[in-house]
């Protein structure tokens, strides 16, 4: 995909690829949440992203080559979703932009959780999870998409979650918690 280039500065080529609402979600949900099927990109978005601006967003974040997409051979009707090596690039950046938007804004515990723990962990765990992310979306996409690849700092940030949900919706009726 040819890119609409208003000036060659990084920043802004950086932006036209990846400033929309949602590229940078979709690619947070596939990165974290170990999302790899439309459907399931679909029903678990937290900000409710609509089919069709989530389809729009697949085929262009796939043009861009940030994202793979392969036939799931447990489903003809299926396609498995995976991250690229330009995508996997993205950590420290999402680290990042987690860490500003921890000091900056109204962060809920449980949707903070992780931002903490990937700024605490630093370039080092950056890289962790960038090898585990890897192994999970390119070297093994089908069975990364399965859950048969397994990854410790991706288990330690859905543990953290999990628990930060545990607290928050303690006691609340289902229709308040925010985790789901």
């Amino acid at each position: 995909m040819e890119l609409e280039r208003r000036s060659g500065c990084p920043i802004n080529l950086t932006m036209e690829v990846l400033g929309d609402r949602w590229s940078l979600v979709l690619i947070r949900d596939m990165m974290f949440g170990n999302r790899r099927h439309f459907r399931d990109l679909l029903t678990h978005s937290l900000e409710g992203i609509a089919s069709n601006i989530l389809a729009a967003r697949l085929r262009r974040l796939t043009a861009l080559g940030l994202i793979a997409r392969q036939s799931d051979p447990d489903h003809s009707q299926k396609v498995i979703y995976s991250l690229t090596e330009r995508a996997i690039q993205l950590v420290p950046v999402l680290a990042m932009i987690g860490a500003w938007g921890r000091k900056h804004l109204p962060v809920s515990e449980e949707l903070g959780v992780r931002a903490r723990l990937l700024e605490e962990g630093g370039p080092p765990m950056w890289e962790r999870f960038m090898d585990e992310l890897r192994l999970i979306h390119v070297e093994d996409p089908v069975g990364g998409a399965a859950g048969e690849t397994t990854s410790a700092v991706l288990a330690e940030l859905t543990a953290a979650y999990e628990k930060a949900c545990a607290r928050v919706t303690e006691g609340k009726p289902a229709a308040q918690d925010p985790c789901h």
